[in-house]
Parts: C-alpha cells; structure tokens; sequence
C-alpha cells in the first residue's frame, strides 16, 4: 500500500513538473508581447501627459500575464479581458461616485460588487478586482477622471494589450489567441460567403 501511494506522488509531481515546463519560443513570444504591451501604453502614458491623460494602471501588469504567459486560459480570453475591465472600472466609479463613506468601505464594497458582476456576465478577469479598487484609492488625477476612467485608461489600455496579443500570440503556428476561434468561422460563413 505504502508503495503504490509512493508512486502516485511520483506520477503526480511528474505530470504537474511537465506542465509547467514551456520552451524558449514561449519564454521570447510572452516576453515580446508583455513588453510591446506595456510600452505601447507606457509610451502613451508619458508622451501624452501634458494633455492631461492616463493610460498606465497597475492592474495592466496582472492582464499582461494572462493575456501573453497563459492564453489558453479562460481568464485570459478577449471577453473576459475586456469585460471585465469595462466593469469593474464603470462599478469603482459608480461606487466611489455613490457611496460616501471611508475608504476602507467603498474599497471593499466596489471589489466585492465587481467580481459579483464579472460571475453574472461570465466575464470574469482577476485583474479587474485590482481596476474597481484603483478606482477608490488611486491618485486625485484618477479620481477626477469619474466615469471617463472606464474609456481612458481602461478600455483603451485593454484595447492596446489585447490587439498586441492578437499579433504575438498568433505570430507562430504553435500559439493561438484567442482560444475560441468559433465566432470567426460564424462571421467568415456568414458575411464573407455572401460577398462571393
């Protein structure tokens, strides 16, 4: 008995370590991807200061990781990267804007009320926890934004990050993002063989 258990653990550990192993054309397509991503978005970050906009939030990073370190997973596709973003950014301002109260509170209540939303619209994105609280506790700049905070620099950001995954997640064979291809086939056999 002892034995068998033994070697349980041992196929375990060894199908766990072989998960996690990934080659070099991985490491160099998640790094160029993370890296065009943010510096896209970095770039517009400090170029465009002296019009008064934001493009860079934290909770960018944490997308970046799914979006070009782990694209098959479902928190990383477009709807969930998009949708949840433009939520839980619209549910921090709608919080903040209506709730008066402490920090402390309308922290707590703007993340809690996101990740609700994201599980009832199937859109649910970790990151975007981090966007609802940037909402509540990030600088007066961010805070004065209101409700624009969900155009700029959410959606515009996310946009940047996830047309960036299309190109390098796409760029060789053995990638693919998004990972459901079903809603090109629908279009392609919808509206492009009505043109021929």
């Amino acid at each position: 008995m002892k034995r068998k258990v033994k070697r349980h653990i041992f196929k375990a550990r060894r199908i766990i370590y072989q998960e996690t192993l990934v080659d070099f054309q991985e490491h160099f397509w998640t790094f160029i991807g993370a890296f065009l991503g943010i510096a896209v978005i970095g770039w517009l970050n400090s170029n465009l200061a002296p019009i008064d906009n934001l493009f860079l939030i934290g909770s960018f990073g944490a997308s970046s990781v799914l979006i070009y370190g782990i694209i098959n997973s479902p928190l990383a596709q477009p709807r969930n990267l998009i949708g949840g973003h433009v939520i839980c950014a619209f549910t921090g301002v709608l919080v903040h804007k209506i709730v008066p109260g402490d920090v402390w509170f309308t922290s707590a209540l703007s993340v809690a009320l996101s990740i609700v939303f994201m599980q009832m619209t199937k859109t649910l994105h970790p990151p975007g926890g981090a966007t609802a609280l940037i909402a509540n506790i990030g600088s007066e700049k961010i805070q004065a934004l209101g409700f624009w905070y969900v155009l700029s620099p959410v959606l515009s950001g996310v946009l940047i990050l996830f047309f960036v995954a299309l190109l390098c997640n796409n760029a060789t064979p053995h990638r693919s993002y998004p990972k459901n291809k079903h809603w090109y086939k629908v279009w392609k056999r919808k509206y492009l063989k009505q043109k021929v």
